[in-house]
């Protein structure tokens, strides 16, 4: 069995050996140039270590996690287009360097690239695997739709945001370790166990993003604190102040949200931790996280084989960056 760290560095091998075309350069060299800019390959590696759980991991889970890591950063490129972000991972986004008709027909290719990938895999699975990638890549695009819709929706609940983010972030990862579960060959019990794992634990990862990004160590987390309320990000911390605010409270967070002061992000995170939004999200997070949990002990294989996943899980849910 292979750490989540070993498994990183196989598949960055594996991944960084595949070659895309030279020609059309205007084509090609956006993609390189996104691709280059690294990540920290979670899903990819998520389906390795579905795989791994069942047996040796075979050949066909590092093609898998390549379509997964290319539609991945597929749906990235995109994603900037339409937040209008200058910056992905510190670098300047795919449009900002190459522009928008660069950037859509860069993210295509990768997107069918991805599936060039899956049609060489064994025969034998490649059903299943066909059948959950194009669920998920639907449910990925429906998150991100709603995402854009909640921007516009002032009466967005905690159910609709857990909702957006089950679509737009944990199926991914959840699909990620049940595609490989197939390819090790577990049994559909034990496939739809790894999936609820992988749900609960994305869910649990945004919710300790969201705490970060207000209640984190800029020097940790790697960028400036309080970018989702300089944004006006409808994230569960904000959700959540709304539904427990007084009156007054409320009036004075609707009014540092709206209007841009240069203390914005240190009223509203005040107001958050009056509000008692740091405990909740905390707890909140732990409830996720146990579910999570709970679906990964019920997958039929020795409890030492579920080491590294479990090991991951709690970096995942404890960082502080």
């Amino acid at each position: 069995m292979h750490t989540f760290e070993q498994l990183t560095e196989l598949f960055g091998n594996y991944f960084s050996a595949q070659q895309l075309p030279t020609l059309p350069k205007n084509l090609y060299d956006p993609c390189r140039y996104f691709l280059q800019l690294g990540g920290k390959r979670i899903r990819p590696v998520f389906c390795l270590m579905g795989n791994e759980l069942f047996g040796e991991i075979h050949e066909d889970a590092y093609k898998v996690g390549t379509a997964i890591e290319l539609f991945h950063n597929f749906t990235l490129i995109h994603d900037d287009i339409m937040d209008e972000a200058d910056l992905r991972r510190g670098k300047p986004t795919v449009h900002t360097k190459y522009g928008n008709t660069a950037a859509l027909l860069s993210g295509d290719v990768m997107m069918i690239k991805a599936y060039q990938y899956l049609e060489n895999i064994q025969t034998e699975y490649l059903k299943n695997i066909l059948h959950l990638f194009n669920k998920t890549a639907v449910e990925v695009c429906e998150g991100q739709q709603l995402d854009m819709d909640y921007a516009q929706d002032n009466r967005i609940d905690l159910y609709d945001y857990i909702k957006m983010i089950e679509l737009k972030t944990s199926v991914l990862l959840a699909a990620s370790l049940e595609m490989g579960a197939i390819i090790g060959g577990a049994s559909e019990g034990s496939s739809k166990h790894l999936y609820a794992f992988g749900k609960n634990l994305g869910i649990a990862f945004q919710i300790q993003d969201d705490y970060l990004d207000a209640f984190g160590d800029a020097a940790k987390f790697g960028k400036e604190i309080g970018g989702d309320i300089k944004q006006n990000k409808k994230t569960a911390l904000l959700i959540r102040a709304l539904e427990v605010a007084t009156d007054a409270q409320k009036l004075k967070l609707n009014d540092a949200m709206n209007n841009n002061a240069d203390n914005k992000v240190e009223t509203v995170i005040q107001l958050f931790r009056e509000c008692g939004v740091p405990e909740w999200a905390k707890a909140l997070k732990e409830e996720y996280l146990n579910k999570a949990m709970y679906h990964l002990e019920e997958v039929a294989v020795q409890s030492s084989r579920k080491k590294h996943l479990k090991d991951i899980a709690a970096f995942l849910i404890q960082r502080d960056y």
